[in-house]
């Protein structure tokens, strides 16, 4: 299972940390991802980290958002900064690439401007 935590409202040009504890996987071998769901919209990838902690960002995120991940805590973490309006979306962890049955409930996040 995957759970996503940290999201929240916040000003146009702040910044959120969200995390996603992983159980029930040999976390450390997996590669992981931030995906973002934004009303009316598909379901999009936001950022990845191999288990070797290399990471890809979407175009639109790059230079504001970092991934990371910690695995003796089995959690992988996504630092937003500079967060624009356009970034309100629900964001979800999930392994990369994606499989159905780790989507969560993942985390409302909401930026006014």
């Amino acid at each position: 299972q995957l759970q996503a935590s940290g999201g929240g409202l916040v000003q146009a040009g702040g910044s959120l940390r969200l995390s996603c504890a992983a159980s029930g996987m040999i976390f450390s071998v997996k590669n992981m991802g931030w995906y973002r769901q934004a009303p009316g919209k598909q379901r999009e990838l936001v950022a990845t980290i191999t288990s070797n902690s290399r990471t890809n960002y979407q175009d639109s995120v790059k230079g504001r958002f970092t991934i990371s991940r910690d695995n003796a805590k089995k959690t992988v973490y996504l630092q937003m900064n500079s967060l624009k309006p356009e970034d309100t979306a629900v964001y979800y962890c999930n392994v990369s690439p994606p499989q159905r049955n780790f989507w969560g409930q993942g985390t409302q996040v909401t930026v006014s401007s």
